[in-house]
């Protein structure tokens, strides 16, 4: 049964059923950090937040869907701080740079929990997997904002044929970057921000260089290569001898 996601009141007020939906969500947060994840059982979340156990899976079929939930509500919280930067910002390197700066500072008081639950999104058969099918909605609003940032750089220009494709290089440029930040032990993750930032100006300076036709094969192979091995990646290439 998938998670229950009811729309808020006319006039953007919280319905009842969302403020329990948030109740128990913030509530798993919680005991995951507390207690981790593979200790904490739907049962345990259900008391603790005051409700049946029937309730809390009527909201989300198991703990696996807890954590989209919370997927969910990172990437939209992500979006929504970024808008400054994105509308501030028209270069390139700084509108990226800035999308991931955010991140990290929105991540950063669940980096513990990240940690817990690492050996669990890295098993590719899970569904914690940012590659899984149950992630697509968090992966697409990923790529989708990584998408934005590369049409707003008005002094990028990107060939037709790689616009769909740099957004997804972009997207797994920052998985590297999150992966990073799990095993960043250094204060305040000051590496995390360092890494950042060179990132970002690493791959301003190659898509500066794809929009020359000579490197868009190597462009194209490296994301090819990506499409083909990881499990999840939107094949939005063309197949090979296909006329589209």
């Amino acid at each position: 049964m998938p998670a229950k996601n009811d729309g808020p009141e006319e006039g953007g007020n919280p319905t009842k059923s969302e403020q329990t939906r948030a109740l128990i969500l913030e509530t798993a947060m919680r005991l995951f950090q507390e207690r981790g994840y593979d200790k904490t059982t739907m049962r345990a979340i259900a008391t603790e937040a005051g409700v049946s156990v029937g309730n809390a899976y009527y909201y989300f079929a198991g703990k696996e869907h807890l954590i989209q939930g919370f997927y969910d509500r990172i990437a939209a919280e992500h979006r929504v701080a970024v808008r400054e930067v994105l509308d501030r910002e028209s270069e390139l390197e700084a509108r990226l740079a800035g999308v991931l700066r955010v991140w990290l500072d929105i991540a950063t008081p669940y980096h513990e929990f990240a940690v817990q639950f690492f050996k669990n999104a890295a098993d590719p058969d899970s569904p914690l997997s940012p590659f899984s099918p149950e992630s697509e909605h968090a992966r697409e609003e990923a790529i989708s904002l990584h998408r934005e940032v590369l049409a707003g750089a008005t002094k990028t220009k990107v060939p037709e044929d790689l616009r769909d494709v740099l957004p997804e290089l972009m997207w797994l440029s920052q998985m590297g970057l999150v992966l990073y930040w799990i095993f960043d032990r250094t204060p305040d993750r000051e590496r995390s921000y360092r890494l950042a930032e060179r990132g970002a100006r690493l791959t301003a300076r190659g898509v500066y260089l794809a929009r020359f036709r000579v490197l868009r094969p190597l462009v194209r192979e490296v994301h090819e290569l990506f499409t083909d091995f990881l499990p999840g990646m939107t094949k939005v290439l063309p197949t090979p001898g296909s006329k589209s």
